[in-house]
């Protein structure tokens, strides 16, 4: 008797860890399929200022997009010192190979190949050296394109939301809750039932940076300007952790980063040289911070442009 007890007990013992191990299984093919089903290749087409003065400038340009993976055709326009470029690499990397000549970039307007139908950008900000900006295009009426880049964070994945308010009057712990005007529980970007503002996870690599091209298909543009961005400081588990908070905010950890979401240029649609608001022109922009301390004209601390 005393050894069918072992026996069943032992058959219980293996049946759990079974069933734990299926489940953690599952929850690994869950979170893979939310994290990764969103990435995009689709194409847009980016419009940049670039410093060009001849045909030289024009033609290093040229070289350092020429058959580069993920280009898909460009036009240079040496007078009016604009390049376009048509491309599923984010706006970051594109401006790292035009900026690899030794020329600079400054994005100026984003668009996809339909007809305008909103663009809107978040500037992040937040403890220590992390800073970011993120860029929103809606694609067509089902399907938004959200494509950043975010320095200075500790490396691995972070919770990155959509949150209620627009205010930043004590940080990021003003922004309100996820955005969530539904009233559901909180999940993945690839699950129907979650938060519209729930956009997974980034991932930061070794040097702190998480540069990221996302499409979601609850998110418009027209809904979250006047909202805000905020990146958290922990993996967001997408409600599946079996935390309290995993269906509130998928226990991600505390706010990291944060920015009010704003209406943006589409492309062609920004003629900027001079930021009336502090007469920051558009190269010396390029040499500023986001926003905070240097970035105005008038204050001291700030270095001099080198056009």
């Amino acid at each position: 008797m005393a050894a069918a007890i072992s026996k069943c007990g032992s058959f219980v013992t293996a049946s759990r860890k079974l069933g734990s191990l299926l489940f953690k299984s599952v929850f690994i093919a869950q979170t893979a399929a939310s994290g990764y089903e969103m990435e995009s290749n689709r194409p847009t087409r980016l419009e940049f200022a670039v410093q060009m003065t001849c045909e030289s400038c024009a033609g290093k340009v040229r070289a350092a997009l020429e058959g580069k993976p993920g280009v898909k055709s460009f036009s240079i326009d040496v007078g009016k010192e604009e390049v376009l470029v048509e491309s599923s690499l984010t706006s970051a990397e594109v401006q790292a190979l035009i900026e690899s000549t030794g020329r600079r970039a400054v994005l100026k307007g984003i668009g996809g190949s339909e007809q305008d139908l909103g663009a809107a950008v978040a500037m992040l900000a937040g403890a220590g050296s992390i800073q970011g900006v993120v860029r929103f295009l809606q694609l067509s009426r089902e399907r938004c394109l959200i494509d950043g880049t975010i320095d200075g964070l500790e490396p691995g994945p972070h919770g990155l939301h959509v949150h209620t308010l627009g205010d930043l009057t004590l940080d990021c712990l003003s922004c309100g809750e996820h955005y969530n005007p539904f009233g559901r529980q909180h999940g993945g970007p690839a699950d129907s039932e979650r938060h519209v503002g729930d956009l997974g996870n980034i991932v930061a690599g070794a040097d702190g940076r998480a540069s990221f091209r996302l499409e979601d298909n609850q998110l418009k543009v027209w809904d979250v300007i006047g909202r805000s961005l905020v990146v958290d400081a922990h993996e967001d588990d997408l409600g599946r952790g079996g935390h309290p908070l995993s269906k509130q905010t998928g226990n991600s950890g505390e706010r990291l980063a944060c920015g009010i979401i704003a209406r943006s240029a589409g492309l062609f649609q920004n003629p900027k040289q001079i930021c009336a608001c502090d007469g920051v022109t558009l190269w010396e922009e390029r040499d500023r911070p986001i926003a905070g301390k240097g970035r105005s004209k008038a204050n001291p601390e700030t270095p001099a442009a080198h056009l």
